[in-house]
């Protein structure tokens, strides 16, 4: 202790382990005065902890890796821009020589798709408002519905931040779909004030003209713009995968619509009051709307002439488009683009981490021997967490390539994927193509990580693999296969040690000395650790390899310590082989299963699986209690089929019951039901052109369709009505009733003379619509399947409501004409039967 009485001072005892040579010298026993050191009788080395798994960079050997796992709620970008400035922080702190190397980054993906969406969002905006300028040509006007739009957008990004929903591909999408049909009601609005205005009386208050000319067709806009929020209903029942894609687009287009519908009968009639004044150009000198009905008028003179036909000439139409039809296929989701590839070939079980690393390498090189390829990671086995039980059969390769501006002319990513595929063809190698973002997603949901997978139920899995690899081989005659492996879930090595419980008694032993042993010479059971400054290691002690290379040797060389002392072989105790048995063992819903994966390509998902489907039942005989289920993206787009069979109807029960409400007329409400149908052809037919499959993202587009060609059906009626009413009026001031005659000169009048608005309705949706059509950045692929049958229906409702609705009218009209013969004889006046024909 020290001598100055002024200082404390504390006890320690340095017993602490800190190396190898401290461990060395350990004395196990003492014979006169010599010890027995452990160095002595065993060798100590460091080595590197048990691993089941390996990471590899660009075909130049192993790396050390990590993985940012994000939490669930968070935001990917802030996850990524945080981790970024981790990383950043302990750069320089590195030791020499070593480097961090992003390999996957998913906000470049992310921030491309947000951009490419919000170049869209400009240019629809820009076209839509060309598009009214062009027609009204009337800037003033035109201002109207410009400034309305913005307002509009930003009431729908309020209500997504209010709900917490982030800015991304599907969120943006569905403000993208809905701009065209925003500034429906202000075109249809402000076309109808400049007619009021063409026609009211110069001393007629302005402020006057322009409440008449909105209220004359708010109410019914309204309705009209109700029922396109409404149509979207069914993508809100959406359940699971689907559910959660498709929800933020349903979310933001219902936003967008009711924010339409609401700055409708508010903003848009006082913006008319501020805006639309000065001088118009009159309908009949705008040089656009004089050659629309140089172009309309004999074709709704030939239409009157010939209503039956015309209606008949549209069924042939509906009825020749099922042939089209027919011939789309079907998938869940079309492949996005994420600008990144992922390569998981699986090979058969019980490979070496050794032979993994080697074969692995192998491959990475060969890929980062393509020129559009900027880095290759590969990963075999699992990481150091429970949540990636992954054997070191299944690898998992991301390829980041470059720009597209960099790769081979005529390169496509499809063609891409084919050169490394048939280039990465080893024996024993299965291979698969996916993305990265959408094997997460397929690997959560239903543990398939390739487009197609089929699960084997059953009881026993050596009979459950033999069903398994029987399929796999059906699979493989099946065109359109690019690779079907099944899992061998019986092609593991087991080292079974059987202990001789009559051996064991004999030696006074029990199955716990068996097993500790066992534990300590194979198992490398740590038994204590060093400490050295911060760090902790574990000591494990184990036989040399010699000693437990084969079973003969363990049964030879491994001794069991007697009670008594002395020792005896294990082999004379237990029995040691080398067997087969289950590499994995997965349950569902407590029931064993076995996967076959199916990558596929050049063929839909539903065809695919049809075809599959029969081919498998036709030549595979189940035993009892053993079923096989298709699983995969099939799987989601199954449910989504099912759920839309039952919502779809129901919401066009309630679309029905909006219409009843706004027309008050069943005659008017049929009208625009039935004639919902002729709009599928123009989309049908140009998917087909295009050689789009049926998808949830098209469905969505269809039903945009179907809310947006009710809409266009009911401004039609509104003008056919409100030109009959006006014959009516002349009809009943002439003393007369009404003729066939009058009738076709209201519709002439109502479908020729608002030519215009009715124009401006569709080219507005039609050019909102486009940008997205021509769109290439990430995400476009989804936008473009929910935009084609939007544009392409649009041109048949346009046909739809310029031609048939009119021939459909005037013959429901026509069947209420009263005949001459039955006015004489009812003792009523002739203004009382004009005031009856009026209602009806």
């Amino acid at each position: 202790m020290p001598n100055k009485k002024e200082t404390d001072a504390f006890l320690r005892l340095s017993a602490k382990r800190q190396g190898i040579q401290d461990i060395e010298n350990i004395v196990l026993m003492t014979e006169g005065g010599t010890p027995l050191r452990l160095g002595d009788v065993a060798r100590i080395e460091t080595v590197p902890d048990e691993r089941r798994g390996i990471t590899e960079l660009n075909g130049d050997g192993e790396v050390a890796s990590g993985i940012v796992l994000q939490r669930f709620g968070a935001n990917a970008l802030t996850v990524i821009d945080n981790a970024k400035q981790s990383l950043a922080a302990i750069k320089d702190s590195l030791p020499a020589g070593t480097e961090i190397v992003p390999v996957y980054d998913r906000s470049e993906l992310i921030n491309a798709a947000i951009e490419t969406l919000k170049g869209t969002l400009i240019e629809e905006s820009i076209v839509v408002a060309l598009v009214t300028i062009a027609f009204l040509l009337h800037v003033r006007s035109a201002l109207v519905a410009i400034i309305m739009l913005p307002i509009g957008i930003l009431i729908a990004f309020t209500a997504m931040r209010a709900l917490g929903i982030g800015a991304n591909i599907m969120s943006l999408g569905g403000i993208a779909i809905a701009i065209g049909a925003m500034i429906d009601a202000a075109i249809v609005m402000i076309e109808n004030a400049h007619k009021h205005m063409e026609r009211a009386p110069p001393d007629k208050p302005r402020t006057e003209v322009l409440i008449k000319a909105a209220s004359e067709v708010g109410p019914a806009l309204f309705f009209s713009l109700l029922i396109i929020t409404v149509s979207f209903l069914p993508i809100f029942t959406l359940e699971s995968q689907e559910g959660r894609l498709f929800g933020p687009l349903a979310f933001t287009k219902t936003f967008a619509m009711a924010a339409a519908a609401l700055l409708s009968v508010t903003l848009v009639p006082a913006l008319m009051v501020v805006f639309v004044r000065g001088k118009i150009v009159p309908e009949h000198k705008n040089p656009l709307n004089r050659f629309l009905i140089w172009i309309y008028r004999p074709v709704i003179t030939g239409v009157l002439r010939a209503k039956t036909l015309t209606i008949l000439l549209a069924v042939i139409a509906l009825l020749v488009t099922v042939w089209p039809a027919r011939q789309i296929g079907s998938e869940f989701m079309p492949n996005l683009n994420e600008g990144t590839l992922m390569y998981m070939p699986t090979t058969l079980p019980g490979l070496s981490i050794t032979k993994a690393a080697e074969l692995m390498q192998t491959q990475d090189r060969i890929i980062k021997s393509f020129p559009e390829v900027e880095t290759v990671f590969g990963k075999a086995g699992r990481a150091l967490t429970a949540t990636d039980p992954a054997p070191t059969e299944m690898f998992e390769t991301i390829i980041t390539l470059k720009p597209k501006s960099e790769w081979r002319p005529g390169v496509t990513i499809d063609s891409l994927k084919q050169e490394m595929d048939s280039a990465l063809q080893f024996p024993g190698v299965s291979n698969a193509w996916t993305m990265p973002i959408r094997a997460r997603i397929d690997m959560l949901s239903t543990g398939i990580r390739t487009p197609v997978g089929v699960k084997v139920y059953g009881s026993d899995l050596k009979e459950m693999e033999r069903i398994a690899r029987d399929v796999e081989a059906v699979l493989k005659t099946i065109p359109g296969t690019s690779s079907a492996y099944a899992e061998r879930v019986i092609g593991g090595y087991y080292l079974d040690i059987v202990p001789d419980r009559i051996a064991l008694g004999r030696y006074g032993l029990s199955i716990d000395d068996v097993q500790e042993v066992i534990g300590t010479a194979l198992g490398s059971e740590v038994v204590t650790s060093t400490v050295e400054g911060r760090e902790r290691y574990g000591v494990a002690v184990r036989y040399p390899r010699a000693l437990r290379s084969d079973p003969q040797s363990i049964a030879r060389d491994v001794q069991v310590a007697l009670p008594g002392g002395g020792t005896v072989p294990l082999g004379e105790v237990a029995e040691v082989k080398l067997t087969r048995g289950a590499t994995t063992i997965r349950t569902e819903n407590g029931q064993l299963a076995v996967y076959v994966f199916v990558d596929i390509s050049g063929r839909d998902l539903g065809g695919y699986v049809g075809e599959a489907k029969q081919a498998v039942a036709d030549s595979i005989k189940l035993p009892p209690g053993y079923w096989v289920a298709w699983s995969g993206q099939y799987e989601y787009l199954e449910r989504a089929k099912a759920r839309l069979a039952i919502v779809v109807p129901l919401t066009l029960a309630l679309i029905f019951l909006l219409l009843y409400l706004n027309f008050k007329a069943l005659t008017e409400t049929l009208i625009v039901m039935l004639s919902l149908p002729f709009a599928l052809v123009g989309g049908i037919w140009l998917m087909w052109w295009l050689g789009f499959n049926a998808s949830v993202a098209v469905v969505v587009g269809f039903i945009a369709l179907a809310g947006v060609a009710a809409e266009t059906g009911v401004i039609m009626l509104i003008y056919l009505d409100q030109a009959l009413t006006e014959q009516w009026r002349e009809a009943m001031q002439a003393d007369r009733l009404m003729t066939r005659a009058d009738l076709n000169r209201a519709i002439m009048v109502g479908a020729v003379e608002r030519v215009r608005p009715k124009m401006m309705t569709v080219v507005a949706i039609m050019a909102g619509l486009v940008p997205i059509l021509w769109s290439t950045g990430a995400g476009s692929e989804i936008m473009q399947r929910i935009a084609v049958p939007m544009i392409g229906g649009m041109v048949s409702s346009t046909i739809l409501t310029l031609v048939v609705i009119p021939a459909v009218y005037g013959i429901v009209k026509g069947w209420r004409l009263p005949k001459r013969q039955d006015v004489s004889a009812q003792p009523v006046d002739r203004v009382t039967v004009l005031t009856r024909q009026a209602a009806k």
